[in-house]
């Protein structure tokens, strides 16, 4: 796939969408579509649609954000060194696009692996599935 323009982005997402995915903005605590949806399916990139998380790996970090556990398969984001407010942060990019989605933090259960994926409900889409569908992507 190719990466659209900074244009053609802008006439397809929200502008909520666009400032978060190509702004690494920080959409506001719990006002997001997805922090709180207990519905199974895949969450997938707003920009190029890969399959990033499983609603298996969601759950209720209490932080206003939807969280999972880990990403739907190795490589699907990448990681980035954030600096921003005086306090390293590591970034989640979409490992195809670019996009920013959110944060990744070393709180969450450890019996659930440690890792706590903090997105953006602005940077997913939901694809809805029965419970007991794969992904294809």
């Amino acid at each position: 796939m190719t990466n659209p323009t900074k244009t053609e982005l802008r006439g397809r997402l929200t502008p909520e969408q666009y400032k978060v995915t190509q702004k690494a903005g920080t959409e506001r605590a719990f006002s997001g579509e997805y922090w709180n949806t207990e519905t199974p399916g895949i969450y997938r990139c707003v920009v190029c649609e890969l399959d990033l998380f499983a609603s298996d790996d969601k759950y209720d970090s209490g932080t206003g954000w939807p969280s999972f556990t880990t990403e739907i398969a190795e490589g699907r984001v990448s990681l980035h060194s954030d600096r921003k407010f005086l306090i390293k942060r590591n970034e989640v990019r979409c490992a195809s696009c670019d996009a920013h989605l959110g944060h990744v933090f070393g709180d969450s259960p450890s019996d659930a692996g440690g890792q706590r994926y903090s997105m953006n409900s602005a940077a997913l889409i939901l694809a809805e599935h029965d419970s007991d569908q794969e992904s294809t992507q």
